[in-house]
């Protein structure tokens, strides 16, 4: 194409849109925020509210704890779960502990976990499209842990068994790239000709708009940065998915520091996205950082328009505290400490 030689002084920049913060996120952090200023510090979140490095370390400066296991939190405190959601047990651990709770689950993964308890009680065999060990994959096989298997891509297919080939429905994970989940529909169906789809697809409308705007940037960049962590699945994804729309190269950084002036050389176009979890303040130092060096040029590429907004979870209009301390009066008769 020659991109190289027929402008060789044009540097610039693509910038994603849409990019970052998706509504369930945004609901999530601002979740925290709301239950800090309400019921103030300490409040306790059941693993990162949402996979960013950045997030998490400011929530922890104002006061959020978070904690692996709901058994870490002392009883009569309050609890809030992230926005990858949780199983059922999650809520009975909570209880038992005398913990006060507030559910920030994505609304979007409510209705997959909606979804896998319908279906396990109509006795089908559900697989689930996902990644082992990822949080959200956890919570949602807590749902119906007999009926749902775990298929994690199409070379996991070959292993999988059912009791009734006529009865089987596919669910995934939110945070997949769509390719990635039709390759594995698509495998399972043959298989299991049978197989049913879920009412609405599965893949969450963030995490498809944010990888069309890849799509369109990757064809054009040289390099492609994604501003993300590390265990953020669907940052990892637009990495993959830059590459296999042509880009050259493709990283996923936390912070503009991380990037390697090496990653410019020969590269007259950079494009730059951020992961559904990232707040923009760090697409903006990426920016920053790319303009001192040239790369001052900035074209947006649209991908699509989201409006889409969740309300706040209704715990936060109770009195958490309260409630709490009433918890650990009912164990120790009075007396209670919050």
């Amino acid at each position: 194409m020659g991109r190289m030689t027929d402008s060789p002084g044009r540097r610039r920049v693509l910038l994603a849109s849409p990019r970052g913060y998706c509504a369930g996120v945004d609901r999530a952090v601002i979740a925290v925020e709301k239950a800090l200023e309400q019921y103030g510090a300490p409040i306790y979140v059941r693993h990162e509210i949402v996979h960013n490095k950045y997030v998490v370390q400011t929530l922890e400066k104002k006061g959020a704890i978070f904690v692996e296991q709901t058994e870490e939190v002392p009883p009569g405190n309050i609890v809030m779960f992230s926005a990858h959601g949780v199983a059922p047990t999650v809520h009975d651990e909570a209880a038992a502990g005398r913990l006060a709770t507030i559910d920030a689950t994505c609304p979007l993964v409510t209705k997959v976990h909606k979804e896998a308890v319908r279906f396990a009680g109509e006795d089908y065999d559900i697989l689930l499209i996902g990644h082992e060990g990822h949080e959200e994959v956890i919570g949602t096989s807590g749902e119906a842990p007999d009926h749902i298997q775990l298929v994690d891509g199409p070379e996991d297919v070959a292993k999988v068994e059912v009791r009734d080939p006529s009865k089987v429905v596919w669910l995934s994970q939110t945070t997949l790239s769509v390719d990635e989940t039709m390759e594995t529909v698509g495998a399972l169906k043959e298989k299991f000709p049978q197989l049913i789809s879920p009412p609405s697809d599965d893949i969450c409308y963030a995490t498809q708009n944010r990888q069309l705007a890849v799509k369109e940037m990757g064809a054009q960049a040289e390099l492609v940065i994604v501003v993300g962590s590390r265990n953020s699945s669907n940052s990892k994804r637009l990495v993959e998915v830059a590459k296999l729309a042509g880009s050259a190269a493709a990283y996923l950084v936390d912070f503009a520091d991380e990037i390697e002036e090496s990653w410019l050389d020969g590269v007259s176009t950079v494009g730059v996205t951020s992961g559904a979890s990232v707040p923009d303040v760090l697409v903006e130092q990426v920016l920053e950082w790319l303009s001192q060096r040239g790369f001052q040029d900035v074209e947006i590429v649209k991908a699509a328009e989201e409006s889409i907004i969740f309300s706040l979870p209704k715990e936060l209009r109770r009195d958490l505290r309260e409630e709490a301390a009433a918890l650990v009066a009912e164990r120790t008769g009075g007396g209670a400490q919050a």
